[in-house]
């Protein structure tokens, strides 16, 4: 069989493979070592397998997503979500729809500390959406916001797919983290924005919380100033050069240990147990590399990426044409799959494509980022609607997902000042590379 034709019978396999519940993982090493061997020879697929699953989980650059992850954990454990809503409540709890500021403005912190959509959906909305509902907001508004805030946790640093993505390409992890700081405050800015016009034409639908004194503020900042601490010593000292990636993990997954024993909030069998968490989360993640390894292998050898890169740059349309394909292609996959394995599975397709665009790969990162996670809160799959459901089981799905829509809008938005500004992503990493 010709190989192109190959590499399309694996890719339809793949995805048949998912509808089926096989893990994203092992459907992908199942599919790259089934299609490898029947091109090259099946000596070589078995040493392909074993060569690639043991380089990955004994890669020590990996060690980084094992750590962060663990900061994620030891975080959640130790309470800083809580600290983090009741500080924001405080500071903008008196504003028209002050409670979705604060709950924005808490996702947006305790992303920092996390790194993932759906832990910061589950986190803050255990706390937010009780109090939201408490005074009085509207379920849609309530819930379409915390489904969408947690958009903003992957790309704050730090993140595991900027961290997935910078390993798969051979970027600087530290850029990518750079580059997603810019977009993760605007994308906060316009989240508030949006809540402020919801209830500006409603007031009804978001009352303002309870007044506050200036001092009381000052105190809510006080009690939040070591999670200030353990971002400007992870990831600040990350970007001024102190300590590699590796070791800013180590610091991040230490300092939130150590601020969750200085608290009397971490006990022993909360440490198990988010210890436990991370690990298990870390596993999937590298066991998903291991996966795309294997799998990227394939499409090497059936052609498929050089062709298709050929194909591209051969089309009667700009490149900014093509870069606007590319993303509808990663939104629509990014509505059946989860955006890890979407990315795993499509940059050795896509990568070589980009490159041959000439666009920058780290401003190419978070344009993928970005377009996979809009579609965490677009239907059918929804990730982050599915745990808010999850928190608040008598609300209906529909009502989350229309909740969702003006956040859609201001995401749709930053999206587009992205792909016509890349200096807006650029202008940190280079400055810190200055």
């Amino acid at each position: 069989m010709d190989p192109v034709l190959t590499g399309l019978v694996g890719i339809v396999l793949l995805l048949l493979l998912f509808t089926l519940n096989m893990p994203v993982s092992f459907a992908m090493a199942f599919v790259g070592f089934t299609g490898f061997g029947y091109l090259v020879s099946w000596e070589a697929a078995v040493s392909l397998l074993i060569r690639d699953i043991f380089a990955q989980l004994s890669s020590y650059p990996l060690n980084v997503i094992v750590l962060f992850v663990l900061m994620g954990s030891f975080a959640f454990a130790s309470g800083m979500s809580s600290r983090l809503y009741e500080s924001a409540y405080k500071i903008a709890g008196k504003m028209p729809a002050g409670l979705a500021v604060a709950t924005i403005l808490a996702c947006s912190g305790f992303a920092a500390i996390c790194g993932s959509t759906a832990a910061t959906v589950a986190t803050i909305g255990r706390v937010a959406l009780p109090e939201m509902r408490r005074f009085g907001y509207n379920h849609r508004l309530a819930t379409g916001c915390i489904a969408s805030a947690g958009v903003i946790g992957i790309l704050i640093p730090p993140s595991t797919i900027f961290i997935v993505y910078g390993i798969l390409t051979e970027q600087s992890i530290g850029s990518l983290f750079a580059a997603g700081i810019v977009p993760g405050v605007v994308l906060t800015l316009f989240f508030v924005l949006t809540v402020f016009f919801i209830a500006f034409k409603n007031k009804e639908i978001a009352p303002s919380g309870k007044a506050t004194t200036i001092g009381e503020k000052l105190k809510a900042l006080w009690r939040i100033a070591d999670i200030f601490l353990l971002f400007g010593l992870s990831i600040g000292g990350l970007f001024l050069g102190w300590y590699s990636p590796n070791q800013a993990a180590g610091v991040g997954a230490a300092g939130a240990l150590l601020i969750g024993l200085a608290h009397r909030q971490l006990t022993w069998q909360k440490f198990i147990n988010a210890s436990k968490e991370g690990l298990r989360t870390a596993c999937m993640i590298m066991m998903l590399i291991a996966g795309a390894s294997v799998f990227g292998k394939f499409m090497a050898v059936t052609t498929i990426p050089a062709q298709l890169s050929t194909w591209v740059s051969g089309l009667p349309l700009p490149s900014m044409g093509i870069m606007a394909l590319i993303c509808v292609m990663f939104f629509v996959g990014g509505c059946f799959l989860d955006a890890m394995a979407l990315i795993m599975l499509t940059i050795p397709i896509i990568y070589p494509v980009v490159l041959d665009l000439n666009y920058d790969p780290v401003w190419f990162g978070v344009v993928i980022v970005l377009t996979s996670q809009i579609a965490v809160v677009t239907p059918p799959v929804g990730v982050n609607v599915y745990v808010t459901k999850g928190i608040v089981p008598n609300v209906p799905i529909a009502a989350i997902f229309r909740g969702t829509f003006p956040f859609l809008v201001a995401m749709f938005i930053l999206l587009v000042f992205v792909l016509i500004f890349p200096g807006l992503i650029l202008w940190l990493p280079n400055l810190l590379a200055a």
